[in-house]
């Protein structure tokens, strides 16, 4: 038995094949592919239709390899997501989570709900750019947008709308936008209707291993391929990564390193105490009922960034030789925060840790292998504190 899983991450994805054999769980990739974001004026958008375009691509693949796959699933980033309007349709590109839209947005909405109560209601990291806050910026800048949708679709969702047109929200992804309730297992009517958000965008959470659909009749024709079931799974791509954690026991710590790091454990009820609100933990759902208490640090978003900087200046790098560089590199030259608001924007990231080592009175890093040294330590400092 065969089946097909698209992990799309920030900046790539894959389509990969998890075929069963005698007891054993084989994973091979058979199709990779960059996730570029694109700016459009002031505002950064997900190229959600070439995302859709590369699944097909994998879809292809699989038939090329004479594979039929039993099932299909998808998983993505979390927070961003699409609006449908009563036709069917998708009414813009989504917003890439690290446009600015949303800018100011967090620091409004604690201020007219208190960060005391959004915490109780969702267990939720505060974090800007939170679904809950781009939907606070839509409301406020572009609530004709709200007017004319019908459904709210996260990545994984819309994704999944695309290819089998049936509509549901899973659940690990829901949890992530700070608008669902883990207590009521609900979105939350109180936080929808305090910011004016309408109630008919979010429609009832199914949780992952549910059937929500097969492959569209326009896709099988279109790809000569068989009408395959679409499953939902732990569609947070963290949750499904941590579905895979090695473990023997129900307590163990993980930690996941991407574009994001992410450090945390499984429970079996949210944590959502004041000590929780006060490390700025997270609850985000899990597979099986559970939840995943961890933390958000800043990841090799920085790395990415400073190298997309570095090859437009004709400086082309691949990254084990960016490791190879910094590993000769003295070692606890500079050191920044990860997490510092002034990483979070794409931008020229050589630039701003240029500028934090100067503003901190620190030894300014002035080429590439001493730039990736100090961030690859910074890194590995967030992650340390963060366990302790």
């Amino acid at each position: 038995m065969s089946v097909l899983a698209f992990d799309l991450g920030a900046s790539s994805g894959r389509a990969m094949l998890g075929e069963l054999n005698q007891g054993r769980i084989e994973v091979r990739e058979i199709h990779r592919f960059s996730n570029d974001p694109v700016r459009i004026g002031d505002r950064l958008h997900w190229d959600i239709l070439r995302l859709f375009h590369e699944m097909k691509q994998g879809l292809l693949k699989a038939k090329g390899q004479n594979v039929q796959p039993a099932s299909i699933g998808v998983d993505s980033w979390a927070v961003d997501f699409g609006l449908i309007d009563p036709g069917g349709e998708l009414i813009m590109n989504p917003y890439h989570y690290r446009d600015t839209h949303s800018d100011g947005l967090m620091e409004h909405v604690v201020g007219q709900l208190s960060s005391g109560e959004i915490f109780r209601r969702t267990g939720i990291q505060f974090l800007p750019f939170n679904t809950i806050y781009q939907f606070a910026s839509l409301q406020r800048h572009k609530p004709y947008l709200l007017r004319e949708a019908d459904r709210m679709l996260m990545i994984p969702d819309l994704l999944r709308y695309f290819l089998t047109g049936e509509m549901a929200n899973e659940f690990t992804n829901a949890t992530t936008t700070q608008l669902y309730n883990p207590v009521t297992a609900q979105w939350d009517d109180h936080l929808l209707k305090s910011l004016n958000i309408p109630e008919r965008l979010f429609q009832s959470v199914v949780q992952p291993g549910t059937m929500v659909g097969s492959l569209r009749s326009s896709i099988t024709e279109e790809l000569g391929i068989p009408s395959t079931p679409i499953y939902t799974v732990a569609e947070h791509d963290t949750a499904s990564a941590v579905v895979a954690v090695p473990a023997l026991e129900r307590s163990f710590a993980y930690l996941s390193c991407g574009t994001w790091s992410l450090m945390g454990t499984e429970v079996a009820e949210p944590v959502l105490d004041e000590r929780a609100q006060e490390l700025n933990f997270t609850n985000e759902g899990g597979a099986y009922g559970t939840y995943r208490l961890l933390k958000n640090i800043m990841g090799l978003w920085i790395l990415q960034e400073c190298k997309h900087t570095w090859e437009r200046e004709g400086l082309l790098y691949s990254y084990p030789e960016l490791v190879m560089m910094a590993e000769a590199e003295p070692a606890f030259a500079c050191f920044i925060d990860p997490d510092d608001p002034l990483f979070l924007p794409a931008g020229n990231m050589p630039k701003r840790i240029k500028e934090y080592a100067a503003q901190t009175h620190q030894r300014v890093p002035e080429t590439p292998a001493a730039i990736v040294r100090c961030i690859l330590e910074s890194l590995s400092l967030a992650i340390g504190r963060c366990w302790s």
